[in-house]
């Protein structure tokens, strides 16, 4: 998904896949700030779920100003957006901050994701 690399930039990437089962063509958001969004300060996040919904809520951005501005961690900040402003059933982010930490949230059924780091943390999954 993203990784920083020895000058510390923060890519992203994201790809075409919905929450499971795939609900419509809009079940993924490129749309940056909405679905995908990278901030060299925060994280770099990549989002899946009801497009409108991450688009309306500009949900990736949203957790990257939450961690700047209000100083919560990934984990918090992704948190508070996926589960307080998105209706149950929308999708879900993961990211990675700039610390290196990783989160995989959700508030759908399930969603497919996968996480590995240098710690030897690796984890696949598609339900809670």
């Amino acid at each position: 998904m993203a990784r920083w690399g020895a000058w510390r930039s923060t890519p992203t990437a994201t790809w075409r896949r919905g929450p499971p089962p795939a609900v419509s063509p809009t079940s993924d958001v490129p749309v940056i700030g909405a679905g995908t969004y990278a901030n060299n300060r925060t994280c770099a996040l990549s989002a899946t779920g009801v497009g409108e919904e991450f688009i309306k809520h500009t949900v990736t951005h949203d957790i990257s100003a939450l961690m700047e501005y209000k100083g919560l961690s990934l984990q918090q900040a992704m948190d508070q957006v996926i589960h307080h402003k998105l209706k149950p059933g929308d999708g879900g982010v993961i990211g990675v901050a700039h610390d290196g930490a990783l989160a995989l949230v959700f508030n759908s059924e399930g969603m497919y994701r996968g996480a590995a780091d240098s710690n030897g943390r690796f984890e696949v999954r598609i339900w809670e």
